[in-house]
């Protein structure tokens, strides 16, 4: 039988602190006010001295309210009953149906041990040509969206929820506003893809402790169903929101603060989270996409400049677009030899044109005489950015190759291209041309 204990030696916000014995770092407990049970989980250990943070925040709670220890830390329920449903950040039900409680499984585990992954090789495809093209997301990969607060990240990734060719996605949002909680609700239930997702939430209004549990528990549910050979692929939203709600309680811990008073652990705590992200040999896969806002557009701010040097490269969301300067998919090499033969040299020869394309276009700003060449390039700009980079376009890999070559077509000679005679013999979409 637990112990209670009924003397709460300090209350700092949401954190309070008691005396016990035989307690974890993490363990949950339930403190016991006149206002009800209050779920609180261990988040320091010092000598007999506990500190916990309590859910629903510790308004309301005095000295003499009691709190008991669970023996175990947070858990969740695992099943096919998780599809299609939406939970707190704690797994409680949002969308008031049946509370899950059988087969219980806990939260934050190591990640996988190396020696049990196997090197990523297979395409997600996505139906959106600045992806899919130029940095093709790979199973297994973990890869942060960087942007801005007013880019539109959320609806970008509420389109690769739909449109993922994956077997189910956990979406896990961490400070959202209501409106982009409920417009993920509506996106996904309105586009279909409500039954294979899971999607955890913690809005702004949420107790903090909330928000670090949502990356834990959508990484444990991926991995259990990975395991039985599902394609997960988790979508997070926003890692900057997670890292400042770990900066809030590191500040009421009285904890020495490092970069821009974050805790010194930032880095470690980021790291595992995403790599969590594998592909377990003959069975499934998780892969990680993570929206992380860059206050000022600052990319040495403390959360982005840490996840650099976690991920596999990034996406840049910039002016409503993703851009193709800014983003690196360090695995796409992986995959894209093997797609059609000619989507290697096409996109490195459409990006290459479209970087003379900036140049001709800060000529043009900078008042300089623009010769034919120039002409030809501030039109593959527009059309490019049109056709290839807005983020409306939604069509599958192969008709994005093939309109790659229209584009060019439209503005330039084959020889102009700089591409093999070999490619462009077999996809120059005006044979004529080459004669």
């Amino acid at each position: 039988m637990r112990k209670i204990y009924s003397k709460i030696e300090r209350i700092a916000g949401n954190v309070i602190t008691v005396t016990a014995d035989n307690v974890r770092y993490d363990d949950l407990a339930v403190v016991s006010s006149k206002y009800g049970d209050s779920l609180a989980n261990v988040i320091r250990l010092d000598g007999p001295k506990v500190s916990l943070q309590v859910f629903a925040g510790g308004r309301g709670i005095s000295t003499g309210d009691e709190v008991r220890f669970l023996g175990h830390s947070m858990q969740v329920s695992f099943s096919e009953d998780l599809l299609g449903r939406i939970f707190t950040g704690s797994g409680r039900p949002r969308d008031n149906g049946p509370e899950l409680d059988e087969n219980m499984i806990p939260i934050g585990g190591p990640s996988v041990n190396p020696a049990k992954r196997i090197i990523p090789r297979n395409m997600i495809r996505t139906g959106i040509p600045m992806i899919d093209v130029f940095n093709s997301l790979v199973e297994s990969q973990k890869l942060p969206i960087f942007s801005v607060s007013g880019e539109p990240y959320n609806p970008l990734l509420s389109r690769i929820a739909m449109q993922a060719e994956v077997d189910m996605i956990i979406l896990g949002g961490m400070g959202l506003k209501y409106d982009d909680y409920l417009f993920f609700k509506n996106a996904l239930e309105e586009g279909g893809a409500m039954s294979r997702t899971i999607f955890f939430v913690h809005t702004a209004s949420d107790p903090v402790v909330e928000c670090l549990l949502v990356p834990d528990i959508s990484l444990a549910v991926a991995e259990r169903f990975a395991l039985e050979g599902k394609r997960v692929l988790v979508l997070l939203s926003d890692m900057t929101n997670f890292a400042d709600a770990m900066k809030e309680i590191a500040i009421t811990m009285e904890q020495v603060p490092s970069n821009r008073g974050y805790p010194g652990d930032l880095y470690s705590q980021l790291a595992a989270r995403y790599e969590k992200a594998v592909d377990f040999e003959g069975s499934g896969s998780i892969t990680i996409l993570a929206a992380t806002t860059m206050p000022g557009d600052d990319v040495t701010h403390p959360v982005p400049d840490n996840t650099g040097y976690i991920t596999e490269g990034q996406y840049y969301l910039s002016n409503g677009r993703i851009e193709p300067f800014g983003s690196l998919s360090r695995l796409k090499q992986m995959v894209n030899k093997d797609t059609r033969e000619d989507h290697r040299s096409l996109m490195d020869g459409m990006i290459r044109l479209y970087a003379n394309y900036k140049e001709s276009l800060e000529k043009k700003s900078m008042g300089f005489r623009m010769t034919d060449w120039d002409n030809k390039l501030l039109k593959y700009g527009q059309i490019f950015e049109e056709r290839m980079m807005d983020l409306s376009v939604n069509i599958p890999l192969e008709q994005a190759l093939d309109r790659g070559w229209e584009i060019m077509a439209e503005c330039f000679t084959p020889e102009e291209t700089g591409l093999r005679t070999g490619l462009l013999k077999q996809f120059w979409p005006n044979k004529e041309d080459l004669n």
